[in-house]
């Protein structure tokens, strides 16, 4: 066996921190937003702003209180933009907004750590919603839960060392495999949830069962192929942590079902 295979059957199932390490290699650059606020209101009727400094954001959330905390901010497009709040005012949190300045659209998503592990079910837990900003008046389609990936395959760099494979396989779940990596000949079917933002854009969330991890991410299906996304799990020491991530988007193919359909 040389040294960059693994036997998943003796190989131990590797922590967050050890397989998140270098995620990030092949992301998107950062967009610096300091001097610059977004008020949004929620398909819920809740509001939450963001006001960007240099190195944090003060934002207030009807529904969460509020804080002043680090963010994280990557153009996905021209007019696309990836913001994501991984909260030290609140413990085992992350906010991660997904907006457009042309239709002025915009996604949130609320990632939480349980406190306790309740068996069979994901330790974070996630929530979604479609938004407007208070920049303009909101024009196209309602980001919403959306059944376009369903039977696509598609491989991920994220660095030299992170290759994985996904197979989306329902509206509720997807298969991972990682290919190169700490993590090689691993794999699991785990929770996910896509929701269609704008035309080739979609928001890609799992929730793991085996370790408390879930990510959301951003894929760009259309020309560029790339991904943007962060990651929220508690590290080999039980303490909660927050990695960036992002990469290339290989696809592999697709199927299509002639009769039953997945849920």
């Amino acid at each position: 066996m040389t040294d960059t295979e693994h036997d998943p059957a003796t190989d131990e199932w590797r922590t967050y921190d050890e397989f998140a390490a270098g995620i990030d290699t092949y992301r998107l650059p950062n967009t610096d937003l300091s001097g610059t606020e977004l008020a949004l209101t929620l398909d819920d009727g809740s509001t939450l702003t963001l006001a960007f400094e240099t190195d944090a954001v003060v934002w207030t959330s009807s529904a969460a209180g509020g804080g002043r905390d680090p963010y994280d901010a990557v153009s996905a497009r021209d007019d696309v933009i990836f913001v994501n709040l991984p909260l030290t005012s609140v413990e085992r949190a992350a906010i991660t907004v997904v907006y457009s300045t042309t239709t002025h659209r915009a996604l949130v998503a609320h990632s939480v750590i349980g406190e306790e592990e309740v068996e069979g079910t994901p330790r974070v837990r996630q929530t979604f919603h479609a938004a407007v900003t208070d920049a303009g008046e909101p024009t196209g389609e309602v980001p919403g839960p959306s059944r376009d990936l369903i039977g696509k395959r598609n491989i991920y760099r994220y660095s030299p060392h992170h290759l994985y494979e996904h197979v989306y396989v329902s509206s509720q779940r997807y298969a991972w495999q990682c290919l190169e990596g700490v993590q090689r000949g691993h794999g699991d079917m785990d929770l996910s949830t896509v929701w269609k933002f704008t035309d080739g854009l979609y928001l890609f969330c799992f929730r793991e069962f085996r370790i408390a991890v879930a990510s959301v991410w951003l894929h760009d299906l259309g020309y560029d192929l790339r991904t943007t996304g962060i990651f929220l799990g508690l590290n080999g020491a039980g303490e909660s942590e927050h990695s960036r991530a992002g990469g290339h988007i290989y696809p592999l193919g697709s199927v299509s079902y002639p009769d039953a359909h997945p849920v």
